[in-house]
């Protein structure tokens, strides 16, 4: 009798601590503050973070606004300019001769430039990006550094049998980081003539010395893995070497040691604690307000491939969509090339939020649409994804409750026609009075297969409550609700245009991982 009363007296104990901690829980949910306090707790693991002041990060809302920025930043730098990007388009002639000015103007001034080594020399010998760039070291050798990486999943035989255009589904760089002394852009724009135009994504703009040198640490320690352009009188007007300075392996040479040595250089960059607290201590404790976090997070998948992957992007997005357990919390995701991550999809479609908004691009705001070869079937692939995702949300009971929105803005390629880039993720709370985003997530990934397993990608996840910032957050989120319309399952049954061929699904089935 006596052990069936500890028993019993146990089980109460427990069904009392099970109860306290749901009322903790639940406490926690009931404000908006509880509710970023929670966020901050799930990502307490991050080892990198940084603070800022109201003021200190700016959205900016258009192309235009972009390049515009871009030119500015870089005329008026005095110490250092780093950008990373996919490529440069081969047209960008007034963007390198900005560059060059500065160079000119300023004879301390130092220049670091990075693209992906297959979209950089597509064109080549022909006109492209490598060779625009080389240009810059004809008078600016010493003060210029410009490297293209190349994924070591092109190495050996696969150099020389892939054809340009079809290596690049190999893997990429594809950060987006523009520096400029103390101050940073990211974005998930390119630097082309289209994403300065009518190419909607969208850009941040940070003011903050630690925060871009976290960010300028990154790009020099991605530039020593590879190859580096030199000045050539050869009909491509430059060379590719790897020089001694890059201290890992040469891929071509060994490509196993080439990425157990980035690897190791990488989680010892990743691991390594880079928050400026402690710096900050001193000021908050003169009563200085920072409402404002931010965790660089990355996905280097290719270079971890066989070891443990220390990747941080997708971790943290999973970590952060686990926080939304509320049905008052709500979310809008977002991606130009819809082809969501399978683990990032079911936990948005599981999500108890009664307001959830996903925003793609419209097959004719798909920069492929109506593309020469392979590449003009794409956007039917997006499309058969898209409808693929809301027949997952119809099984899962969701459709009240996740609306897929289409982003088109007359016809791209047309008169007037944009096309459509932007990614990232909102989370906001329905509860408050004023209802602006309080978490998003900014930089180059498009959340896809493809982006956790072959491209090397770099964002910033921003948790905040300052009112200022959250008001620009929201009207971002305006700018591009405001082109976008509801798209359901009857859409793709009434409308002959959304008819997707036999062969583009079997096609997509295939190389879902490289879209």
């Amino acid at each position: 009798m006596r052990y069936f009363r500890c028993i019993l007296l146990n089980c109460t104990i427990w069904k009392h601590n099970c109860l306290s901690n749901l009322t903790k829980f639940s406490s926690r949910t009931m404000s908006t503050q509880s509710y970023l306090d929670f966020v901050r707790e799930k990502l307490s693991v991050m080892n990198t973070k940084f603070y800022f002041r109201s003021g200190e990060i700016d959205i900016l809302y258009s192309p235009p606004d972009f390049y515009e920025t871009l030119k500015s930043k870089i005329s008026k730098a005095e110490r250092r300019i780093f950008l990373a990007s996919l490529y440069l388009g081969k047209s960008e002639d007034e963007l390198v001769d900005c560059i060059g000015k500065a160079l000119e103007h300023n004879p301390n001034l130092k220049v670091y430039l990075l693209i992906d080594g297959l979209r950089g020399t597509r064109e080549a010998p022909s006109k492209c990006s490598a060779t625009l760039l080389a240009r810059l070291l004809e008078n600016y050798d010493n003060r210029v550094d410009i490297r293209l990486y190349k994924t070591p999943a092109i190495v050996g035989w696969k150099e020389s049998v892939v054809p340009k255009r079809f290596n690049e589904g190999l893997g990429l760089q594809h950060m987006k980081i523009y520096g400029f002394d103390d101050e940073l852009v990211l974005s998930g724009a390119n630097l082309s003539s289209d994403y300065f135009t009518n190419r909607q994504d969208r850009y941040y703009l940070f003011r903050s010395k630690p925060f871009a040198d976290y960010y300028f640490q990154l790009h020099q320690l991605i530039s020593k893995f590879s190859y580096k352009v030199k000045r050539s009188d050869t009909l491509q007007k430059f060379q590719l070497y790897w020089p001694q300075s890059n201290i890992i392996q040469e891929p071509r040479i060994c490509k196993r040691a080439f990425i157990r040595q980035t690897a190791c250089e990488l989680h010892n960059f990743l691991k390594k604690v880079q928050s400026h607290q402690e710096v900050r201590q001193a000021e908050l404790l003169k009563g200085e307000d920072f409402p404002t976090v931010v965790y660089p997070i990355s996905q280097f998948t290719p270079l971890f491939k066989g070891l443990h992957d220390y990747s941080t992007e997708k971790p943290a997005l999973l970590n952060i969509l686990s926080t939304i357990n509320d049905p008052s919390i709500n979310w809008t995701f977002t991606a130009g090339y819809f082809n969501m991550y399978p683990a990032i999809m079911n936990k948005l479609i599981s999500t108890p939020s009664e307001h959830a908004t996903v925003i793609t691009a419209s097959p004719f705001a798909n920069g492929f649409f109506e593309a020469k070869g392979p590449s003009g079937h794409l956007p039917g692939a997006y499309l058969h994804l898209s409808k693929k995702f809301l027949q997952n949300v119809k099984r899962s009971g969701k459709e009240s409750n996740i609306i897929l929105k289409e982003w088109k803005r007359g016809v791209v390629n047309k008169p007037g026609g944009w096309s459509y880039h932007a990614k990232g993720i909102w989370i906001s709370d329905m509860r408050e009075k004023n209802v602006r985003p309080l978490v998003t997530c900014i930089g180059s990934s498009n959340y896809t297969r493809r982006a956790y397993s072959l491209d090397l990608e770099s964002n910033a996840l921003i948790v905040t409550r300052d009112d200022e910032l959250r008001d620009k957050m929201r009207s971002e989120l305006e700018n591009l609700l405001k082109y976008t319309k509801p798209i359901s399952l009857d859409h793709f049954k009434n409308d002959p245009e959304r008819k997707i061929g036999r062969g583009v699904k079997i096609a997509t089935s295939i190389l879902g991982s490289k879209l």
